[in-house]
């Protein structure tokens, strides 16, 4: 036990802790405004090809990672579209590749919690006098657990991504080496204790994340008429 506690010392391991949340948290974050506003929009509105988008969506909800790490890699390399911007290799490349994994998962999720709310809040806000703004904020706030779920799990995949952020980030020591990465390196090399750890973190850091957030948002949920006065 104490060779454990003893690693986390080390400014290396402290290092891709950091590293690994930066890119997690950054990549969620993006994701999650990309995808709750893109899932509402679906939720919402009928419009021509929209079942065609929800296709793709859920498509890209089940994309190998690996898939996405080769075409941010192509499009980061030298020979790519964004070859002169120099990201390949580098944290941002990581978070466009994250960002790419989660954002279909907060689409498709939060378009399935307020499509079904939608046909029960819609008439009844408008009912009630509720504008456009108004009727967006009746449905998010309803569709609350739901999108939450979306988020969580949006995190979930991000945190625990390898191939991906192998690919586009090459798993560099104090430059782009995250958890997942780095456990993968010490088993190889046989460092089984810090792998282990490194392990035992990334799991605290996922249930505590999840604690906080189910916690102190999705069981608060304000009544229906007080959201849109």
């Amino acid at each position: 036990m104490k060779e454990w506690l003893s690693l986390f010392t080390e400014n290396a391991i402290l290092e891709i802790i950091k590293l690994s949340l930066q890119v997690s948290l950054t990549a969620v974050l993006i994701g999650g405004i990309l995808g709750i506003l893109a899932g509402t929009i679906l939720g919402i509105y009928q419009f021509k090809g929209k079942k065609m988008i929800l296709t793709v969506v859920y498509t890209f909800m089940g994309v190998p990672p690996v898939l996405i790490g080769v075409i941010v890699y192509l499009f980061l390399s030298r020979q790519g579209i964004l070859g002169s911007a120099a990201l390949l290799f580098t944290p941002t490349a990581m978070i466009i590749a994250q960002t790419i994994l989660v954002t279909p998962i907060v689409t498709g999720l939060t378009y399935s919690a307020i499509s079904s709310n939608e046909r029960k809040y819609s008439s009844s806000a408008l009912t009630l006098g509720a504008n456009t703004f108004q009727l967006w904020k009746v449905l998010l706030r309803e569709s609350n657990r739901g999108i939450i779920t979306a988020l969580l799990s949006a995190f979930g995949r991000a945190i625990s991504e390898v191939g991906a952020v192998m690919l586009v980030g090459g798993n560099i020591e104090g430059s782009t080496r995250v958890m997942t990465t780095a456990i993968i390196l010490e088993t190889r090399q046989g460092n089984f204790n810090i792998a282990l750890a490194l392990g035992g973190v990334l799991l605290v850091i996922s249930f505590l994340i999840n604690f906080f957030v189910l916690w102190r948002f999705m069981f608060k949920t304000a009544p229906f008429q007080e959201v849109i006065q």
